[in-house]
């Protein structure tokens, strides 16, 4: 389990005017101010949940993840990941994690990546039949298994991620941290590490929290969603929730007759690259707009959610649910 009371993390940020003298002038008086990248995070993750961390860039996921992963120390507040401390990087929590950056490679690029695995294996201290496992039953669900022996550096961006993923879950931790592991993959790629990612949660229910700009990730593999913004939790449930309490508009689609006018009452329906025809409108004016769209004689007509991703921008800009 995880537990976060009342974290917060303050930066001291070094302020240096543009030009040469202000580079004179930071020499003997530098300016600095205080940036608070978390402020009062209070949060709870039972075991085998898997979460999401959404919100603009500078919201404080990555700065939350380090800290769970005792990468870095908070200003203020009590963490406990699986009963211990995270920055006090005990062996025995050490041994139970694992963090994942897209951006950032664990594995030595110039040796295959079955070399860096046996470094693993040894810091790890993971016993051999473990390892043996380990290294088939990952090897064959990523479909890797023919580039374990090819340096890392030759390997596309898709490889490179899975080769990593399977560094990472080597040991197999109870606790696992992903932050942006689907970043800069293409769709090919990132529906391979999200299938991957899914059933290795449905089989071994270690703790997963997630952080990703791209809401297929949040969708297809959170059920719960943690909405940061500007170091603060604005919102904290279900994915379901957010778009059935929060999007305060219904999107109806319809598919009309060749020659029927795209207008019904006040509204101008909008064309769909499928032929259809779509129209938003506030919840408010649901029954108005569909008794407007019948008089047209559609052939079909779907009311539907908004889009998550227009839920949760709508959300961050307006700062939260009230």
């Amino acid at each position: 389990m995880i537990r976060v009371q009342g974290l917060s993390k303050d930066f001291r940020v070094h302020i240096k005017e543009p030009g040469l003298k202000g580079s004179l002038v930071a020499l003997v008086h530098r300016k600095h101010v205080i940036k608070q990248a978390l402020r009062t995070v209070d949060l709870t993750v039972a075991a085998g949940e898997m979460v999401g961390l959404i919100g603009a860039n500078g919201a404080g996921k990555t700065t939350l993840v380090k800290i769970l992963a005792g990468i870095i120390h908070p200003s203020s507040g009590e963490v406990t990941v699986m009963g211990h401390t995270p920055w006090e990087r005990s062996n025995v929590l050490r041994r139970e994690m694992a963090l994942i950056m897209g951006q950032k490679a664990q594995l030595w690029w110039d040796l295959p990546a079955l070399d860096s695995y046996l470094l693993l294996k040894e810091i790890y201290q993971i016993p051999d039949a473990l390892y043996r496992q380990q290294i088939e039953f990952l090897a064959d669900v990523l479909s890797i298994k023919d580039q374990l022996r090819t340096q890392v550096r030759k390997l596309s961006l898709g490889e490179r991620m899975k080769v990593e993923l399977m560094g990472a879950l080597l040991h197999r931790p109870n606790v696992v941290y992903l932050d942006e592991p689907t970043i800069g993959l293409d769709i090919s790629a990132q529906k391979a590490v999200r299938s991957f990612l899914k059933g290795y949660q449905k089989e071994f229910r270690p703790i997963v929290l997630l952080t990703s700009h791209y809401m297929e990730d949040i969708k297809e593999l959170c059920p719960r969603v943690v909405l940061m913004k500007s170091g603060g939790v604005i919102y904290d449930g279900a994915l379901a929730t957010v778009q059935a309490r929060f999007g305060d508009k219904k999107r109806l689609v319809v598919r009309l007759e060749a020659g029927t006018p795209a207008v019904a009452g006040p509204w101008a329906l909008e064309l769909q690259e499928d032929g259809s025809h779509a129209l938003s409108v506030e919840r408010s004016r649901l029954k108005e707009a569909v008794d407007h769209l019948l008089q047209l004689r559609p052939t079909d007509l779907t009311v539907q959610d908004p889009p998550v991703e227009e839920v949760i921008e709508a959300l961050m800009h307006a700062g939260g649910p009230a």
